[in-house]
């Protein structure tokens, strides 16, 4: 008996983007890249495009150009998917508030917390800061009012407020409605094992 070989996959892995973003983000041009390689700024534009495969010696040679290693280009993106229902529920000391960490524990780019506020809630009487360069308080619904040292700002649905996250703040809900929030701080100021 003869062994069956499986088939190659008729769809061409799409590189194109990948190159393109690449590409884009060092501030390259098509014409500057196909100055450098010597390949056509069309050849280039399909190959963005996906429209054509490059032989391997021309991909080794655009991500030569482009400093990406060749492996690059297959990865898959790292990804998280964390649903509400299973995000971890921390305690960042408010008073009345259901806040859950809705980026991965160990995330250490960013934060996204989002809180669950009742009418009473409350960050507290004291200002308080937070160890991250910046802090973006996003009102999904109801209505917030930010506090720092010499104002405050209210917040109502689909406001968001961008600060210093070393400013001394705290916050309430007004208006007596529940609110939800978004809390993004960057970069993470802690690990998320709380």
């Amino acid at each position: 008996m003869r062994a069956i070989h499986p088939a190659a996959d008729a769809a061409i892995a799409p590189i194109g983007a990948r190159l393109r973003s690449v590409r884009t983000a060092q501030g390259m041009t098509l014409a500057q890249v196909a100055e450098t390689t010597g390949l056509s700024k069309g050849f280039l534009s399909r190959v963005e495009r996906d429209e054509t495969s490059p032989s391997l010696a021309t991909l080794v040679q655009l991500c030569q150009v482009l400093s990406l290693p060749v492996g690059a280009l297959f990865e898959e993106p790292e990804m998280h998917h964390v649903s509400f229902d299973a995000a971890p529920r921390v305690n960042l000391g408010g008073a009345h508030v259901d806040d859950r960490l809705m980026t991965p524990r160990g995330e250490e780019r960013l934060q996204l917390l989002r809180s669950e506020l009742t009418p009473d809630a409350h960050g507290g009487t004291d200002l308080y800061t937070i160890n991250c360069q910046v802090e973006v308080l996003h009102v999904v619904s109801g209505t917030v009012r930010l506090q720092f040292v010499d104002r405050s700002v209210l917040a109502v649905a689909g406001d968001a407020v961008t600060f210093p996250g070393r400013e001394p703040h705290t916050w309430r809900v007004e208006g007596g409605e529940p609110a939800v929030v978004l809390w993004v701080l960057v970069p993470a100021p802690w690990s998320g094992s709380a």
